[in-house]
């Protein structure tokens, strides 16, 4: 019978389409930005050059102002919506027009201090393409230098369809003439799991913006019809410029040092506006309007992560962490579950993910957590353990939900099992 290790290496070997991995076959088949980067890391366990692989694919889709886009389009699938069709960015390889959140320098980071003379060198072969990258998001999405960075699309914070989206989502205006468009998401996944109708036109209408501005970041920055600080991006990009700058004075780069500490300085001190008083802890907030959203997320646990916030305000996230894992019976939940828009199995707006439990385990455990942070790390091997390589889980009941045979589950078991993998990997040759 197959162990769940096996399973693991399986699922990221039947994605892996030459040279880069899908998250998944038929609902995600094209090359996604953090889902590279976690698979690499998931790879690196048994396979090391393919790991290296996967990361120099990603940043061959670079754009020539540097940025690593969300989507890379391989080839042409018609199963896909939104494909390069709907986007236009008129690039080569052809990509979506906008990024995700930059995770990539924090796996490089792990990778090179779990390896050996290899993956230096490899690391300092990508390093001014990370350096680009990092440039790219400070210049890009926080063109006025306020520590604050703005996401312009829910589908660039990685979260696509959280609830905190929900007010900068509701401004916009979906045009009549929108263009008509079918989904394929809800051929594969119960539409019970999926964005509504509703929050899909609207998803478009801001892609729409993006195509009508030639992809302009400025522009849509300024005037794009969405503008929101997303804790998740800030925090990840925090820790990301942090992990970067270990990783240059690993690599000896040392006139990178004085630019990559400029981005952290900054941002650590746009972290402070997205202190929610009301709610005790950090929340999402529309970058035009002010408003903020109402609950604690996952995302709002990635403050650990990122090393934020006064000794009162790391009480009162650890306080959260407590009460939300004491309410269900696996964590960490996407959204607060005793919030009343909080819905256990509909994408972001509930379920339990593996990657973002990952990044929290570790904040957690930087913090002195340890507690919780094992109870983090427990809950992500049971439910993987019980329901097998999922996209998301249930955070009441653990039924593995999104799609099956999903890259960077599989990843994240892995690396959660490194010994589990060595032991496996030394019995079979």
């Amino acid at each position: 019978m197959e162990s769940r290790l096996e399973e693991a290496i399986r699922v990221i070997r039947m994605n892996d389409r030459g040279g880069y991995t899908v998250p998944t076959s038929r609902l995600y088949p094209y090359q996604w930005n953090w889902d590279s980067a976690f698979t690499a890391l998931g790879i690196w366990h048994f396979n090391k050059w393919r790991a290296w692989l996967e990361i120099m694919a990603l940043l061959d889709a670079q754009w020539e102002d540097g940025m690593v886009p969300h989507i890379v389009f391989r080839q042409n699938d018609p199963d896909y919506f939104p494909g390069p069709m709907i986007w236009q960015t008129n690039t080569e390889p052809q990509t979506s027009g906008h990024s995700q959140p930059p995770v990539l320098a924090s796996v490089i980071l792990q990778l090179v201090r779990l390896g050996s003379g290899y993956d230096l060198r490899k690391a300092r072969e990508m390093f001014p393409r990370l350096m680009a990258y990092h440039r790219w998001f400070a210049s890009a999405r926080d063109p006025q230098g306020t520590g604050v960075i703005g996401i312009i699309h829910p589908w660039e914070s990685g979260r696509d369809n959280c609830p905190d989206w929900d007010i900068g989502m509701k401004g916009i205006t979906v045009p009549d003439d929108l263009m008509p468009y079918k989904r394929r998401d809800t051929s594969h996944v119960d539409s019970d799991q999926r964005p509504t109708q509703d929050q899909y036109d609207r998803f478009i209408t801001i892609v729409e913006f993006g195509r009508s501005v030639g992809w302009d970041h400025q522009a849509i920055h300024a005037n794009g019809p969405f503008l929101m600080a997303d804790p998740g991006v800030q925090f990840i990009f925090l820790r990301a410029n942090r992990d970067l700058l270990k990783l240059a004075r690993l690599l000896e780069m040392d006139a990178s040092y004085d630019e990559i500490q400029g981005w952290i300085d900054l941002v650590s001190t746009g972290c402070d506006w997205l202190w929610n008083d009301r709610v005790g802890g950090y929340c999402a907030r529309d970058i035009r309007s002010g408003g903020f959203s109402d609950a604690i997320t996952n995302a709002s646990m990635l403050s650990f992560y990122g090393d934020v916030g006064t000794a009162e305000q790391r009480a009162s996230m650890a306080e959260h962490c407590r009460r939300i894992l004491a309410a269900c019976q696996y964590g960490m939940p996407s959204w607060d579950p005793e919030h009343p828009d909080f819905e256990s199995r509909r994408y972001w707006r509930g379920p339990v993910w593996a990657i973002m439990n990952h990044m929290i385990t570790t904040g957690l455990a930087d913090a002195g957590e340890a507690a919780l942070a094992d109870r983090v790390r427990s809950d992500t091997n049971r439910l993987i353990e019980t329901q097998g390589m999922a996209e998301y889980f249930d955070p009441i009941d653990g039924t593995g939900l999104g799609g099956m045979d999903f890259s960077w589950t599989a990843a994240i078991y892995l690396d959660q099992s490194r010994d589990g993998v060595a032991a496996l990997l030394k019995e079979t040759g």
